[in-house]
């Protein structure tokens, strides 16, 4: 009973690290109808601003902090230079992206020199829990996930500026008409959801170590899952990316992991072959 508990809380943590590592891409496409194909180096630059502050003597604390703070920030000079001059053709801003994406990709390859540098848990060892040993900061992972789901659906649906956010999800015409400044949204929208994936890089970088390529596993599983919880709303990609890490988790333990991934991925396509909008899906108009 222990080893299958442990199994299960194992599928759980690594369902938690996609789910927060979607939250800022669902948020992001949600909001603004495009895919940010950067959001795995947004990742990235959350690892990486971790690894930095702790390689210069502070607590990694101090890194996982600081990573949303400066991924943000990065994602609103992005947004207010490159973005916001393409929202009428999503095609150009997703491909946009993918460029801005590999730019940050190859710049931290060569300051890293490609290599995987480790970077230790801030909480190490294991809490015992019914007698069961589960790993401390995989449990961290758990609680901030649920933490920062919660903190979003609260700020979406119980402040002044979730509902500007909402209102201009749903008409973003009427909303301007209203006096709602919809640039200003999309462009706290898009930082927003850039702290969201530098808080996700910060999160994981223990558990994965830091390496060139640490955001490209999760933005293809982000973005399929996007695809699978549907997209114009808040809980359909968390849905989604609910659903991919424990199809991602629990499947190698039954089939090998390459194997695994492959089937993964097939079985979303055609999830979407069946139903194009997603689990939840919500038709925003945005213009």
């Amino acid at each position: 009973m222990s080893s299958v508990l442990q199994a299960l809380f194992e599928i759980l943590s690594f369902a938690s690290i996609v789910v927060l590592v979607v939250l800022g891409l669902g948020v992001i496409a949600s909001m603004m109808g495009i895919f940010n194909f950067a959001q795995g180096e947004f990742v990235l630059l959350g690892a990486y601003t971790a690894y930095l502050c702790y390689s210069h003597g502070l607590p990694l604390w101090s890194g996982i902090l600081a990573a949303p703070v400066v991924v943000g920030l990065i994602g609103l000079v992005l947004e207010r230079l490159v973005i916001r001059r393409l929202y009428s053709a999503p095609i150009v801003a997703m491909l946009a992206t993918y460029a801005l994406g590999l730019v940050i990709r190859e710049s931290v390859r060569a300051l890293t020199g490609g290599l995987y540098i480790a970077v230790p848990e801030p909480i190490e060892g294991s809490v015992d829990i019914a007698g069961i040993g589960l790993s401390a900061w995989r449990l961290v992972v758990v609680i901030v996930t649920i933490s920062v789901i919660a903190a979003c659906h609260l700020l979406l649906t119980r402040t002044s500026f979730g509902l500007r956010v909402r209102a201009s999800l749903e008409n973003a015409p009427l909303a301007r008409a209203s006096g709602i400044s919809t640039s200003f949204i999309y462009a706290v929208t898009f930082a927003f959801g850039a702290a969201l994936a530098g808080l996700a890089g910060a999160m994981i970088v223990p558990l994965f170590s830091l390496f060139a390529d640490l955001g490209l596993r999760f933005l293809i599983q982000g973005f399929v899952a996007v695809m699978v919880g549907g997209a114009g709303s808040f809980a359909g990609p968390v849905l989604g990316g609910g659903v991919i890490g424990l199809l991602s988790a629990l499947l190698p333990w039954a089939i090998s992991p390459a194997f695994a991934d492959v089937l993964v991925f097939a079985i979303a396509i055609v999830f979407v072959k069946f139903r194009p909008k997603g689990l939840l899906s919500f038709k925003g108009a945005k213009s």
